[in-house]
């Protein structure tokens, strides 16, 4: 191990992995982005818990059938993530 300080030149911030996420997870990224995106991974551990959660979310909601999904339901979830993009979470609105 050594004790050099990490290169960050080109790395990819937090705030741009959550960007590419699901480009990311649709095997859509430039080689060249992809191993960048890799390389944040693989020293941000919040960044790998978002992404594993992303994964996770699709895999179930791809589990949804038709007759599971509602259209009260898509509108409770569409107003939790507007509520969630404007810093807002359901403690708040208690």
């Amino acid at each position: 191990m050594t004790n050099e300080p990490l290169d960050l030149t080109g790395m990819l911030t937090c705030q741009e992995v959550v960007e590419l996420v699901t480009t990311y997870h649709e095997h859509l990224l430039p080689p060249e982005e992809h191993q960048r995106f890799e390389a944040h991974l693989a020293i941000c551990p919040p960044c790998r818990t978002y992404v594993a959660q992303i994964a996770q979310t699709v895999r179930m909601m791809g589990a949804l059938t038709a007759e599971q999904e509602s259209a009260e339901g898509t509108l409770v979830l569409l107003d939790l993530f507007r509520d969630w993009k404007r810093g807002r979470t359901l403690s708040d609105t208690d």
